[in-house]
């Protein structure tokens, strides 16, 4: 796996997702989805955390929608803010993406950024391909 550029991510407005009970075994084309992880945060700030430790509860599972019938349903959110950004051209599996996760902690605590102890996980289809974003609240 290519390591992806770091960017530091000035997220504008909230990006809201239809809050889900869990993320399917595979996404369409059509489908963008969002997962938010606490992490555990004595590994959040580790520049060699313990993969099997990193990971805290899942905080919430969100897919968009463009439906009507959504607006009375419950929503989630990436909210705005500053943030590390990378992004991978494929849909990674879970073993992936973990992998992908502790490498951007890793170039964010390497660059002295301030992370939180969250991660949000963001699966969608661009540009004729499926995406992997990583997306962890710094300040």
């Amino acid at each position: 796996m290519e390591n992806a550029p770091l960017i530091k991510l000035d997220l504008r407005a909230p990006l809201f997702f239809v809050k889900t009970e869990a993320l399917p075994d595979k996404i369409a084309e059509k489908d963008e989805f969002l997962l938010c992880y606490d992490l555990n945060p004595a590994q959040s700030h580790s520049i060699e955390p313990i993969r099997e430790q990193f990971l805290g509860a899942l905080t919430f599972v969100g897919r968009k929608t463009d439906d009507s019938d959504a607006v009375q349903a419950e929503t989630v959110s990436l909210p705005a803010g500053d943030y590390l950004f990378t992004q991978h051209r494929s849909a990674l599996n879970s073993e992936e993406w973990l992998d992908m996760a502790i490498e951007q902690q890793k170039d964010g605590l390497w660059e002295r950024h301030k992370l939180k102890s969250v991660i949000y996980i963001r699966f969608l289809y661009e540009d004729g391909s499926f995406v992997t974003q990583f997306f962890r609240p710094i300040g």
